[in-house]
């Protein structure tokens, strides 16, 4: 047997036994995911609870958790300048504002007015919105210090509907282990409550930085499961990873706004947010397998084909077991009967004369 046919066997023996060849698949399991996140944390001069730092609160596969916020509190319908930062905002005079001009990346109408800024030398267009604008009077407050310490559970259900197999990964247990205990992949692989910053560490990442400017992490729960061994064999494996381009500026971070409404003396008013805040997928994906005869089969008789192992068999069965095997084994070998001496030839005449008669 040569060198690559030994490998090429080798490779098919591997194939079948440790792909598990024999065993019927199903990829992409049924899943639910319910989130929920406990904890309270402090900005400059305020308290803040789950309700106000994580958005959506309903809980689902996918989830924000703020970590820092520019407000601009008492905006008011009025005119006031526009943003530096819009483009074609800077004025000189009045005749550098167009009236009635909307700039669909700005903050409102324009007047037709150059205004000075709210600080600086600097003159932009006055327009009609929300006043103040957002960077013009914003006030920037940190929520990370305490955020580390956040809980986060994370009950996740799959189903393989191929092989009616169901399982979560929240232990059964009635003496309220869930409320005293974090997750451990050692001792604790059934206690899915995971700390924030626990999370953030486990991706790679600076808890300082991520809290700053924001970012997503993955929580991958992947189920791959050999269903030829007891269902307490098959267990969640979690993996974390930053999932926004940390090297890449222009798209890296994460941040959203929203706003609070109230009315002061009849007037509605408004405190804009830009939120600043780590967001959490929760992805599952995974793979189950069980034993199947059909499957089994057609990869085990590919593998003997290749390897020559499957005419052998046949010949043997046929040879061995057949009614008829005699006529097959005539069929199969041929008789070879010895051959006789061959007859003796004339000499070849050396005259040249009788050479010329040839």
């Amino acid at each position: 047997m040569g060198k690559q046919e030994s490998i090429k066997h080798r490779e098919e023996g591997y194939v079948f036994i440790v792909q598990k060849s024999y065993q019927e698949s199903e990829t992409g399991p049924e899943s639910s995911i319910i989130t929920k996140v406990k904890g309270i944390t402090t900005s400059e001069h305020k308290v803040w609870d789950v309700e106000e730092y994580v958005k959506p609160p309903e809980g689902g596969s996918v989830f924000s958790i703020i970590t820092r916020v520019e407000a601009t509190h008492s905006q008011t319908q009025g005119t006031c300048p526009e943003s530096i930062r819009v483009h074609n905002a800077t004025c000189l005079s009045d005749a550098d504002c167009v009236t009635g001009e909307l700039d669909v990346l700005g903050n409102g109408l324009r007047t037709g007015r150059c205004v000075p800024y709210y600080q600086g030398p600097s003159k932009t267009c006055e327009v009609f919105g929300w006043c103040p604008v957002e960077d013009g009077a914003s006030v920037s407050q940190f929520l990370g210090t305490m955020a580390p310490n956040f809980t986060i559970l994370i009950k996740n259900s799959i189903h393989y509907p191929k092989f009616h197999f169901s399982k979560g990964n929240i232990a059964d247990r009635t003496d309220g282990y869930l409320k005293r205990c974090t997750f451990h992949e050692a001792s604790d692989l059934y206690c899915p409550i995971f700390k924030l910053g626990f999370i953030v560490e486990k991706a790679g990442e600076s808890f300082a930085e991520l809290a700053y400017k924001g970012g997503v992490i993955g929580v991958i729960i992947n189920w791959d499961c050999d269903l030829d061994l007891p269902a307490s064999e098959c267990n969640p494996k979690y993996s974390f990873r930053r999932l926004d381009p940390k090297h890449v500026p222009a798209s890296s971070g994460y941040n959203f706004r929203f706003a609070k409404y109230y009315k002061i003396n009849g007037t509605t008013t408004r405190t804009l947010i830009k939120a600043y805040g780590i967001r959490i997928d929760v992805i599952v994906h995974g793979q189950a397998g069980k034993f199947s005869l059909i499957p089994t089969i057609i990869n085990l008789a590919t593998a003997l084909t290749s390897v020559g192992v499957g005419s052998f068999l046949c010949d043997w069965i046929l040879l061995t077991f057949m009614n008829k095997n005699k006529v097959y084994s005539h069929k199969k070998f041929d008789k070879i009967t010895p051959a006789s001496e061959p007859a003796p030839q004339a000499s070849t005449p050396t005259d040249p004369k009788g050479l010329a008669q040839l």
